[in-house]
């Protein structure tokens, strides 16, 4: 029992020195992206905080690209998609609070907060309806509370792997692993793993070296956000 408890307290002690050493490097790697975390878009004031609005394109309709829960860059992201359609079309992405360039906070995450703060932030930025709704995923549901609460407001909405209500009625969510997720990535684990912030759409995107590189910056930045647990 001894020799167990012993061998437990050197393994215990190994990973509490692992994890001070990834918290004090993720800092210093922090500080050096510091640089590159500089907003593309416009930065305007919601409820207290900061949401990021990006805009390109000149069309007379506007697509607004709405993102996935967990999206830690949604302007990235969807640029590999909208970066075809920005001569026909004007373009936005609103990021919501926790993701991309906008703040992090921990205020209430219900779909009515969720969808006031994506309105008043295109109202803020100058950017009037009626809007085509490009919904990825999770964000589909604020896609159709969106057209039943303010038909007027959105001419179509197009499905990008988009949920329905139906999607979560039997839903499994981990919120333990979720949080799991979130405490490597705030102390800098997740700096260990080779590659882990290159999802499909950045490997074989449209994107520049350096866009990869800002969108690295980010995703350290903007995993398992606090917002984005309260979302969930």
């Amino acid at each position: 029992m001894k020799k167990i408890l012993k061998f437990m307290g050197i393994i215990i002690g190994l990973a509490i020195i692992f994890i001070i050493i990834s918290y004090i490097n993720h800092s210093i790697q922090l500080s050096k992206e510091d640089e590159l975390f500089v907003p593309n878009g416009e930065m305007v004031e919601v409820n207290g905080h900061r949401m990021h609005v990006y805009t390109e394109g000149q069309g007379d309709m506007t697509l607004v690209f709405m993102s996935g829960g967990g999206t830690c860059s949604p302007i990235l992201d969807f640029k590999s998609l909208y970066s075809l359609l920005i001569d026909k079309y004007r373009i936005v992405v609103v990021e919501k609070a926790g993701y991309g360039f906008s703040d992090v906070v921990d205020i209430d995450r219900d779909i009515g907060n969720v969808l006031s703060e994506t309105r008043q932030a295109l109202l803020k930025a100058e950017i009037s309806g009626p809007y085509i709704l490009c919904a990825h995923s999770m964000s589909g549901i604020e896609a159709l509370y969106w057209v039943q609460t303010y038909p007027s407001e959105v001419s179509a909405i197009i499905g990008l792997d988009m949920a329905v209500p139906e999607s979560y009625e039997e839903y499994n969510i981990n919120m333990p692993i979720i949080k799991l997720s979130a405490f490597s990535a705030n102390v800098g684990i997740t700096r260990w793993i080779p590659r882990v912030w290159q999802s499909d759409a950045i490997k074989y995107g449209a994107l520049t070296n350096e866009e990869k590189e800002l969108y690295k910056a980010i995703f350290y930045r903007r995993t398992a956000t606090k917002t984005m647990l309260n979302e969930v």
